[in-house]
């Protein structure tokens, strides 16, 4: 079986901001937006941040 990635898009980003100001894990935010929670890692290291320092818009710029 083939598995079926996706990119993030600015919303799934606000989503991820939102739920981690609101102290969710990781792991409920990966289930929320239906992705691995290794995506949301990846997108930490992508953008240049972590959990305590992620924005939607500053992981949008640095596409």
């Amino acid at each position: 079986m083939a598995r079926k990635y996706r990119r993030l898009r600015y919303e799934d980003r606000k989503t991820i901001e939102t739920m981690l100001k609101d102290g969710r894990k990781i792991e409920k935010i990966a289930e929320e937006l239906g992705v691995h929670r290794s995506t949301i890692y990846k997108e930490f290291k992508r953008s240049g941040t972590d959990e305590r320092t992620y924005t939607a818009d500053v992981a949008q710029e640095t596409l």
